[in-house]
């Protein structure tokens, strides 16, 4: 009782942050309410005081700034929704800011403490002042025999309150698809279940500490950007620890030529591109803030990026990858007809629609990229107008290619606050090209035969069980079960489906081999 008592609490407090910042009912959808509902929001709108904030994006992110990590972390996955709540919304919640008053070295120090016992004072000698501080944890700098590190503790009980604020969004969850129907649809559960998840992963250091490791790994290959090295012995499930990346906001681009800017924005886009496409594995949370950068060290150098923050990373399969490729590969050489094609074969569009309407549609969007200037064709409107097409088809986009497509837009705002005549496009080229021709090419066919050859081998290798559960099938239907009423035999269409069935598995498996 005590429980629901406070979870309600919790939820009347978060309406009240809502309703303060005009967000319950926004004012820029009031008047396509009826009476009632606009009558509300006027009273919520005077409730409000009035926000000043110029569209429902950003007076949701300033809303749930002040809520705490669990609403924080809930604007963060609505960000990489823009198929829900539109491309603007999504931007702007990108921008939330986790912004909190730090707390005390000596509970820093204390927290060590609790993590590494003894050794503490030798492995965190020198624990400076808080250098950046959010709802979930805070960043120090500490100098080692290794040299400055960059050291990220958890807050203290942090696990309590959001494991507090998540028990109250579960409720409301509860309630709202048991007396809303029509929400069932977005399955408010399960949506609150991928908060939970997210932020149970955020709040082990571990995790992200491999994140970072594998990153770096994979940003090594091409060489665009890099990562800094994780410190292990410094490592634990509440502090990260990672080299200290000494450079220049990315904010502060001034006296930087046009020549060194557009190499900075090819780098920005094909650092997440590579990594993306060759690796199915990426950093889905790029900003100017996520950037470090650094200056030559000498004339005829590049200036360097290295990524920094690695708690949103993304992942995508090889059948993604090959869709995303063949995305972008469509709108270079503007083969919408294999483009659609694409779609339907991976099932994205449903069987009812015609391909060449769909092709249709997608020349609409593409044939406007050629011909015109990058700062004429945003991603932005781009990737909106592509929504709008899986809108008018009834497609069901998977999650992960519509959080690459957010970051995507991203890429592209970075880039050309750098390089302003950057175009993704024409950066995306090389690395599209590489792809398609190490997929597709011998080597690409290699791999294929190779994969077919494991994945027939491990079919033959599990054969012989597979013909025991036939077996085990066959002696239950040669020795039925006594029916509750006596019964001289079972039918014989009963049988007969039942060895179609056994028959039709067995050759569905063997043919499975040579798919």
């Amino acid at each position: 009782m005590f429980k629901a008592i406070a979870d309600y609490y919790r939820l009347i407090k978060a309406g009240t942050t809502l309703a303060r910042h005009d967000v319950l009912i926004p004012s820029d959808i009031r008047r396509h309410l009826p009476w009632p509902g606009k009558l509300v929001g006027m009273v919520l709108r005077l409730f409000s005081g009035g926000s000043k904030k110029k569209s429902t994006g950003d007076r949701l992110a300033s809303a749930l700034e002040k809520m705490g990590p669990a609403y924080v972390k809930l604007g963060q996955i609505l960000a990489t929704r823009p198929d829900i709540i539109g491309i603007k919304n999504a931007q702007d919640l990108s921008r939330l800011k986790d912004r909190v008053p730090p707390f005390s070295v000596a509970l820093a120090e204390k927290a060590l403490k609790a993590e590494f016992g003894d050794e503490c004072s030798t492995l965190f000698p020198q624990l400076s002042a808080p250098i950046a501080a959010a709802s979930i944890s805070q960043v120090h700098k500490i100098h080692t025999e290794d040299g400055y590190k960059a050291l990220k503790i958890l807050r203290p009980d942090v696990e309590k309150h959001i494991e507090k604020e998540l028990r109250a969004l579960r409720r409301l969850a509860r309630i709202i698809e048991k007396f809303v129907p029509d929400s069932r649809r977005l399955r408010p559960i399960d949506a609150v279940e991928t908060i939970a998840r997210s932020l149970t992963l955020e709040l082990d250091l571990r995790f992200e500490a491999g994140a970072a490791s594998e990153f770096k790994e994979v940003l090594k290959i091409d060489n665009y950007a890099g990562a800094p090295e994780v410190d292990w012995k410094r490592t634990s499930k509440r502090v990260l620890t990672t080299e200290w990346i000494s450079g220049q906001a990315m904010t502060r681009l001034e006296g930087i030529s046009d020549k060194d800017r557009e190499a900075l924005a090819y780098k920005v886009n094909r650092s997440f591109l590579a990594s993306a496409l060759d690796h199915g594995f990426f950093h889905a949370d790029i900003h100017e803030g996520n950037m470090i950068l650094h200056p030559p060290e000498k004339d005829g150098d590049e200036y360097e990026l290295t990524f920094i923050d690695f708690g949103i990373m993304g992942r995508i399969g090889p059948n993604e990858r090959l869709f995303l490729a063949e995305i972008i590969n469509g709108f270079l050489t503007r083969n919408y007809t294999r483009l659609a094609r694409v779609h339907f074969e991976n099932g994205y569009v449903p069987a009812e629609h015609s391909m060449d309407d769909f092709a249709q549609a997608l020349r609409s969007v593409g044939e406007p990229i050629h011909g015109q200037t990058a700062e004429d064709l945003p991603m932005g409107r781009i990737i909106m107008q592509l929504f709008d097409i899986t809108e008018q088809f009834g497609m069901r986009m998977r999650p992960e290619l519509v959080l690459i497509q957010k970051t995507m837009v991203q890429v592209e705002g970075v880039a050309r606050a750098i390089y302003p005549p950057h175009d993704i496009w024409e950066s995306a080229r090389p690395i599209v090209e590489r792809w398609v021709a190490r997929e597709f090419g011998p080597v690409g066919a290699a791999k294929l035969a190779q994969n077919v050859a494991n994945e027939a081998t491990n079919r033959i290798k599990r054969l012989p069980e597979f013909m025991d559960r036939v077996d085990n099938a066959l002696i239950q239907i040669e020795n039925p079960p006594t029916p509750p009423k006596p019964r001289s035999n079972w039918p014989l269409w009963t049988v007969t489906l039942i060895l179609g069935k056994a028959l039709a598995a067995l050759i569905g498996y063997l043919v499975g081999i040579h798919v």
